[in-house]
């Protein structure tokens, strides 16, 4: 298996570029995971991803906190958004679509609680804290798309 890719993820507008770049490499059938403790960054992340897989830099995208998942028809496909922070265990994922969704794009918040359903072939991010609004994002899956993501980042 291929060493993580590490991104430096100076300030907000880094998070997001990234976020924007992954949606111009997204198809249907991918799964982003998205790790790491509160306050990461993985909300901005998402956010930015769906706005610009939307192609609206202004697109209202409510974190899922309490719907558990929001779902955007966007110009990349469908973009099923998961916030499993509250999720009782893999067994509710049902009731949530899991598996109509793992043919579109998914993005999971907290993929910790998927368990066994966790997918082999998502693309995993796991973002760390560092100082004041500086992140760390190490990159791993995606095997041969992910060499886009190392040069440097769009305004």
């Amino acid at each position: 298996m291929p060493a993580p890719l590490i991104l430096p993820l100076p300030d907000l507008q880094a998070t997001e570029s990234l976020g924007r770049r992954l949606a111009a490499l997204a198809k249907p059938g991918d799964c982003i995971l998205l790790e790491g403790p509160l306050g990461a960054g993985k909300t901005a992340l998402a956010r930015a991803f769906l706005r610009a897989a939307a192609g609206d830099g202004t697109m209202e995208v409510p974190s899922p906190s309490f719907t558990l998942v929001q779902i955007y028809d966007t110009t990349i496909g469908q973009v099923f958004h998961y916030d499993l922070w509250r999720l009782d265990g893999p067994d509710s994922l049902a009731e949530l679509d899991w598996e109509d969704a793992l043919d579109a794009i998914v993005l999971v918040e907290w993929p910790e609680r998927l368990g066994a359903l966790r997918p082999g072939n998502a693309l995993t991010i796991a973002l760390r804290l560092g100082d004041g609004e500086a992140r760390e994002a190490a990159l791993s899956g995606w095997d041969g798309r992910l060499a886009a993501l190392g040069g440097a980042s769009e305004p």
